[in-house]
């Protein structure tokens, strides 16, 4: 899949997310994460909850149903679902997004960082 992304995000490691055709890229801080998606598939995202998360979508669009609410969100569009708030989805083949999440290890790496460590 051709990635949206520009080389200085595509070079960041990998985000080990358990859906198939996402690619994702991950910017680590000590207190969040920043992720960078793209999706070759459509996929259903199941009733969830975690910490809060902010996105915008760049390209495609996703149907979210937060706390109850549904609602499709489009190209420029964000959305922001607080922590411990139930939320699923509908994520739409060619969707790509940059996803904050309030939460340091939300998701961990493919790839072995620059220091030799698996994270």
């Amino acid at each position: 899949m051709t990635s949206i992304f520009p080389e200085p995000i595509v070079n960041l490691d990998e985000a080990d997310i358990p859906m198939n055709g996402v690619s994702a890229y991950l910017s680590q801080a000590e207190t969040h994460q920043i992720i960078f998606m793209h999706f070759s598939e459509d996929i259903d995202l199941p009733e969830h909850s975690h910490e809060s998360q902010w996105g915008i979508v760049l390209e495609g669009s996703i149907d979210l149903s937060i706390a109850g609410i549904r609602k499709t969100y489009m190209k420029g569009d964000r959305y922001f679902i607080p922590k411990g708030v139930l939320h699923s989805g509908k994520i739409y083949a060619g969707y790509a997004d940059v996803t904050f999440f309030n939460e340091p290890r939300r998701y961990l790496t493919k790839n072995v960082t620059g220091n030799g460590v698996m994270s």
